[in-house]
């Protein structure tokens, strides 16, 4: 069996988008040599074992040859480090569409050299960021963690994140590569997409990465693409992304997606993780002694894990790539700034900014707006140091007395892991009940995978994990406790055992609640408003000596008092109906937009749409903001003075939203997937697999090219967003190459604008969506200034697929060239002949 397809490639710079010097390529040569000297000192056994994972975050230190154990971490918004814990907080970015809403690769460079700083801080070398598969469908659940519907803005703002990731010296893994774009049946689906629109959207943001920012990792699915898994999958990763874009990076299985040793490393997959079982190691090396695997491919595997090490400065003799930590960045003023920055406004009738100096009133509303959730759901997840909901926000941005707050409407009627209210920590004993060990716990939940355990705690000598503390009602009436989880529980309150016994495994449709347990009430309790109580929830840890991956899951669940929906709705009525301007805030949950299933619907969960109708009836000037990851239905949208929409905006984003809600920060984003009006407009719905196959059936139209092919109105499209001033387009100028535009701020605040660059082909000889996005650029201006900026256009945008030829083809003949405001609001136009 010959060994893969892995063409050499010319030099190329360790620095993505930075200017390469001399000193630079002094630098990449001593590295390569370091990687060659040390592999060259490695016997089989040992090269096999260094691409498997010795536990759930890192590969073996191998002493002998001066290298480091090479760590890796969860970091889309955040650096978790190797263990998921309170008592190691992390700075919480807002999601990443909500990065991708700014339209400003530069501000992700930023955030990317943010997160560099919190994984230095943290031990860390690798992050398993950024997440650039496509909005393709919005029911997608993860599509938080995504950018957007568009393979360039998500290659432009990718390369952003993973330059500034790199700028700080650590590495990233962009993923997931590739047609991982729903959660259901995601780690076995195969992802079945024609060639032209394989290539021209799905492998296009990761192609524009490579090429533009030279990412350190690639993190290949679970999923397959045209009955290949893509572990195994050579004419993609060995022929695709390292010879033809000339990848020189290392390739990293998703967590328990290798399969196979002889097809994973004839694949191209490089590192199995997590360990320590793993297809790779023993089993590796004796693959290549019985003659099935030639040593050449495990050497050219574990030269790309040496040349990652050399990269962040954990191989002796090579010297890192960025040997000085770059300047401090404050998390926490970055966070916020993100955060506004990506808010989009997509409908203002006068409502925003509001006028805090004359002394208005706000009636706010809405759980949502209380009990913030400012982060996805799954792997994204971090503990931040502190969580700024709307409501403390505002409160401490508005004067005293000018804010009333009411429920209104909870999102959620389900319990829930014990939040606001409780201090919790985990105490881990043996059988005979010595304490080995305690952590901090930020919430009722326990989620320990690997060695992510308390100090001095094993899985050998833990017999039992206790969730303790004490618990301040914020209201009085009867509340209720449960569990999540599988396994024998025993809960007790104020000192009472309530209920103990063992949760089984039901019949959940949904791997990840399968795998949790599904949220159980198991008793209630009448609690006083400011009155604490003690809790505990005891579990029982099983023998996990047989697992390939020991984990520790289930979490002290609360719910507190439910009062009648219409009561609660009449409250917030009430309040409106006094103030100057109302603004509800309205939400979805982690049960309906997360990593592991896909969404059923668009509609809001709970009672919040009639909480919008009823408090818009009584107050003209009411602001809702929507906080969702991705689309949701409004069908109040024309009976409200303002929608903003905020993503999951981070740790900061209550403060971020006073910002922008007062006038202080102009809400910077411009959508980056289109909002449907209804669910039944949405042009792709299909995300559940047909006996294991995930048709592709629209080929190259989704998002708005899909929306405009069959000729729907959404309720906002794809680009557009309001700021807090006025702009006039000036004037267009075009050649093959660049789009020039002037504009002029003719408001009275200076402001951002986004020019959006799209090309309509005429009489087009083959089959295009009838116009895509070609380029783009921010301005900026004061009142009454003009500015004029230069928009280069990218070749690659003139050009498709050909199936055939098995290669890009130019396609020449008329276009119109539009500079717009959004995909539905063009302000310029100008002919280009392309020969």
């Amino acid at each position: 069996m010959g060994a893969p397809r892995r063409t050499a490639q010319p030099h190329r710079s360790q620095r993505g988008g930075s200017a390469v010097t001399d000193a630079d390529q002094v630098r990449d040569q001593i590295r390569n040599d370091a990687v060659e000297a040390a592999l060259g000192k490695l016997d089989l056994d040992t090269k096999a074992r260094l691409l498997a994972g010795q536990d759930m975050w890192s590969l073996p230190a191998v002493p002998a040859i001066g290298l480091q154990s090479l760590v890796f971490s969860d970091g889309p918004i955040g650096v978790r480090g190797v263990r998921w814990t309170a008592d190691d907080p992390s700075v919480a970015l807002p999601s990443p569409t909500a990065l991708a809403a700014a339209w400003d690769p530069e501000l992700a460079r930023r955030a990317g050299r943010l997160l560099a700083q919190e994984a230095r801080r943290k031990g860390v070398h690798v992050l398993l960021a950024p997440t650039v598969n496509l909005h393709r469908s919005p029911l997608g659940g993860r599509h938080f963690e995504c950018y957007s519907e568009d393979p360039h803005l998500t290659g432009v703002v990718g390369a952003g994140y993973v330059n500034g990731v790199q700028d700080g010296g650590v590495g990233t893994t962009v993923k997931h590569f590739v047609g991982n774009d729903a959660e259901t049946d995601r780690f076995t689906v195969d992802s079945v997409i024609a060639p032209r629109p394989l290539r021209e959207l799905y492998l296009a943001p990761f192609e524009a990465i490579v090429a533009n920012a030279h990412p350190w990792g690639i993190m290949t699915a679970y999923n397959k693409v045209n009955g290949t898994t893509m572990t195994e999958h050579q004419y993609l990763v060995n022929d695709v992304l390292r010879a033809e874009w000339g990848f020189d990076g290392c390739n990293v299985s998703d967590w328990m997606a290798a399969r196979s040793t002889t097809g994973d490393i004839l694949g191209g997959l490089d590192v199995a993780m997590p360990g320590p079982t793993t297809v790779y190691g023993p089993a590796l090396a004796e693959a290549v002694r019985d003659g099935e695997i030639p040593e050449s491919a495990v050497d050219e595997a574990v030269r790309n894990v040496l040349r990652l090490a050399a990269r962040v400065g954990v191989l002796e003799g090579a010297p890192a790539v960025v040997a000085d930590a770059p300047a401090p960045i404050d998390g926490q003023a970055l966070a916020r700034e993100l955060a506004a920055r990506g808010f989009v406004l997509v409908r203002n009738e006068g409502a925003l900014p509001l006028d805090a100096a004359a002394g208005g009133t706000v009636a706010l509303s809405g759980a949502a707006a209380r009990d913030a959730r400012v982060l996805g759901g799954g792997s994204a997840t971090v503990f931040p140091e502190r969580l700024i909901a709307p409501l403390d926000g505002l409160t401490a941005a508005l004067p005293e007395g000018a804010l009333t707050y009411s429920v209104g409407a909870d999102p959620s009627d389900e319990l829930t892991a014990a939040g606001q209210g409780f201090e919790l920590h985990a105490v881990c004993r043996d059988a005979s009940g010595t304490v080995l060990g305690e952590g901090g716990l930020p919430s009722g939940q326990v989620q320990w995978i690997g060695d992510d355990l308390p100090a001095g705690v094993t899985y050998e000598t833990m017999a039992s994990i206790e969730v303790r503390g004490t618990f301040v009602p914020r209201e009085s009436g009867e509340h209720a406790f449960g569990t999540r989880g599988l396994g024998a529980f025993a809960l007790a309150v104020g000192g009472a055992t309530l209920w103990s016994g063992v949760q089984e495994m039901g019949d959940e449709a949904d791997p990840f609640e399968a795998f949790f347990g599904a949220p159980a009430e198991r008793a209630r309790l009448t609690l006083t408003e400011g009155e604490p109580v003690e809790v505990s929830l005891t579990f029982q840890v099983p023998d996990m000596s047989a697992l390939p991956l020991r984990a520790i899951m289930f979490s002290l669940l609360h719910l507190g008092p439910r009062r009648d929906a219409d009561e609660l709705i009449a409250e917030a009525v009430a309040a409106a109906r006094e103030a100057d301007t109302a603004v509800v805030v309205v939400a979805t949950t982690e049960r309906v937009e997360s990593e592991g299933f896909d969404r059923q619907d668009l509609a809001l969960p709970g009672r919040q749409d009639d909480l919008v109708r009823a408090v818009a009836a009584v107050n003209p000037n009411t602001v809702v903001v929507v906080n969702a990851g991705s689309p949701v239905e409004i069908p109040w949208r024309e009976d409200v003075a303002a929608v903003l929409l905020t993503w999951f905006p981070g740790q900061e984003g209550g403060a971020a939203l006073a910002d922008v809600l007062l006038g202080d920060a102009e809400p910077g984003g411009r959508l980056p997937t289109t909002w449907p009006a209804r669910f039944a407009d949405a042009p792709v719905t299909e995300v559940v697999p047909t006996d294991g196959r995930l048709e592709y059936g629209e080929g190259l139209f989704i998002g708005y090219r899909a929306y405009e092919k069959h000729g729907v109105t959404p309720a906002y499209p794809f680009g557009h967003g309001l700021g807090y001033t006025d702009w006039t387009y000036d004037s267009l100028e075009v050649t093959a190459d660049t789009v020039r535009v002037r504009l002029t701020n003719t408001g009275a605040r200076p402001g951002r604008e986004v020019v959006q660059v799209y090309l309509a082909p005429e009489r087009d000889g083959v089959e295009r969506p009838a116009s895509w996005l070609a380029a783009f650029a921010g301005v900026a201006a004061g009142p009454g200034e003009s500015v004029e900026t230069e928009i280069a256009l990218p070749a690659r945008a003139f050009e498709i697929w050909d199936e055939e030829a098995r290669g890009w083809r130019r396609i020449g003949g008329t276009y119109e060239v539009r500079a717009s405001h959004s995909h539905g609001d063009t302000r310029l136009t100008a002919t280009l002949d392309l020969a």
